[in-house]
């Protein structure tokens, strides 16, 4: 018992005294931080997502703050951190906040499998075995590389197989869209208006289209004849829309035989 109490005294003396030592060195050579450095940090949400391609905000709000880095890189503190980033270092922004999302229509419903797929539950290991589980070889596979990479819980893949954002948690950091081996995720910026086409399926035969996917584009060129701004185009046989001629009309929406156009206003598609 004695020797108990003796080392539990000498071990709180220890502590007592390598406390002290430590506070005395921390004061004694203490590095004295750049005011600019914990200005640009002040800004940040803390998030410490990566996104931006550093390790986190202290990180990157070192970079920054050495001009080594662009101001507006921060997708989770968008385009409010990044203009007042800009303005802390007299700098102009670009940043634009953006949103993720699924341009493939592609559900269980609509776009047949090959067969029952046995494998690793990963969209990327699926395509290098099979070449993809679906029929239409651009859709979206569902088996939710995206949801696991997600940092913010925004995005998650539900009974129709196809993955859904959640506007409302979503940053537009971009690790969905880097992850997708179907590259069938992309970023809009949040304040976007107009027409948007969701489907990448690029097979010239009508027929063979239909029978993959019941939303995919059959190259038909009726939104292209039928916009009256002249806003579509075909490239690479997919309707590509130029945003500048945009007028939210719906009249490609409504004219879209396999209805592959819908209307997005303000980050939510509306039809």
């Amino acid at each position: 018992m004695k020797i108990i109490l003796e080392t539990t005294i000498l071990s709180a003396v220890l502590g007592l005294l390598i406390g002290i030592a430590l506070g005395f060195f921390r004061e004694r050579f203490a590095v004295p931080s750049d005011p600019m450095v914990d200005q640009v940090r002040a800004i940040l949400p803390g998030a410490n997502c990566g996104a931006c391609g550093y390790a986190g905000c202290d990180a990157y709000a070192l970079a920054v703050a050495h001009r080594t880095a662009p101001p507006d890189r921060c997708t989770t503190g968008g385009k409010k951190a990044g203009d007042q980033i800009a303005a802390l270092l007299g700098l102009t922004s670009s940043a634009v906040d953006q949103l993720a999302v699924l341009v493939c229509q592609g559900s269980r419903e609509k776009a047949p499998l090959k067969g029952d797929y046995v494998g690793i539950d990963s969209c990327r290991e699926a395509k290098i075995v099979t070449g993809g589980t679906k029929l239409c070889q651009w859709a979206c596979l569902g088996l939710g590389d995206c949801t696991r990479v997600c940092p913010f819980d925004a995005i998650h893949v539900e009974d129709d197989g196809l993955p859904h954002v959640d506007n409302g948690k979503c940053t537009g950091c971009g690790k969905c869209v880097e992850e997708c081996p179907q590259n069938v995720l992309v970023l809009v910026p949040r304040a976007k208006m107009g027409a948007i086409p969701l489907c990448l399926n690029r097979n010239p035969v009508k027929s063979k289209v239909i029978s993959t996917c019941k939303t995919g584009c059959i190259k038909c060129e009726i939104c292209v004849k039928a916009c009256p701004e002249g806003a579509i185009r075909m490239e690479r046989g997919l309707p590509v829309v130029d945003e500048k001629l945009c007028t939210s009309c719906g009249i490609c929406v409504q004219k879209c035989p396999t209805h592959v156009f819908k209307l997005i206003e303000k980050d939510i598609i509306i039809a």
